[in-house]
């Protein structure tokens, strides 16, 4: 995060996020798959450290596999001829104007008002119920021994003799799938391939994150 100016010499915050640019590595047909979608890869992975299927879903590779299906007559699914990718996402939707090995660039997003943002949160760990759930916690003073932090009674007694499925109570903490819909596009720089949103956005500092135009009005 950072913050820039406007033109009135307010101060905006914002989140800068390097969106692209990004290969076209397959393209869903509604024939062939039953839907529609684009899968998207950002980021080079050098090829000594991608896997063989990571390294065949961007190029032709030599199998007996390949062989016996040239020579059955069987043809070949086209690739896209790039670099094995880091970061690979389908993105549902028409795939109309969009070509295998293509190059998708920030400026597709150069007319966009709002974008959804789908990242994975910061992994915080096991979390108590005051950090996890903004709990109180107990009292500091008489009658409370050393359980300040601790949940308390979670209530049930003989009659239901059990707790409710969805208590608020201590876990796993982060490290989850978030979307922040709606969020202002404040400014697109295509020559950096960089897109500031407004506010903040999920996920740490060089996380991985999708960024889509919003369908909220």
């Amino acid at each position: 995060m950072t913050q820039i100016f406007d033109e009135s010499g307010n101060v905006v915050p914002v989140t800068v996020i390097e969106a692209g640019p990004c290969h076209v590595l397959q393209l869903k047909t509604q024939e062939r798959d039953g839907y529609e979608a684009v899968q998207l890869g950002f980021g080079d992975k050098p090829r000594r450290l991608a896997s063989r299927s990571e390294r065949g879903q961007v190029a032709p590779l030599s199998s007996k596999r390949a062989k016996k299906q040239a020579a059955a007559g069987v043809e070949a699914s086209a690739k896209p001829n790039c670099e094995p990718k880091k970061f690979v996402r389908e993105l549902r939707g028409s795939i109309e104007g969009f070509e295998l090995g293509q190059e998708v660039k920030v400026g597709i997003l150069a007319d966009v008002k709002s974008v959804d943002i789908v990242g994975t949160s910061k992994g915080r760990g096991y979390a108590g119920v005051m950090k996890r759930h903004n709990f109180a916690g107990q009292r500091a003073t008489h009658g409370v021994k050393k359980v300040h932090r601790h949940t308390g009674g979670t209530g049930c007694s003989a009659y239901p003799s059990r707790t409710f499925k969805g208590m608020r109570m201590s876990g796993q903490y982060g490290a989850a799938k978030v979307t922040q819909r709606n969020v202002k596009v404040v400014k697109v720089d295509e020559e950096n391939n960089l897109i500031l949103v407004y506010g903040a956005a999920p996920g740490p500092n060089g996380g991985f994150v999708v960024v889509k135009a919003t369908n909220m009005v």
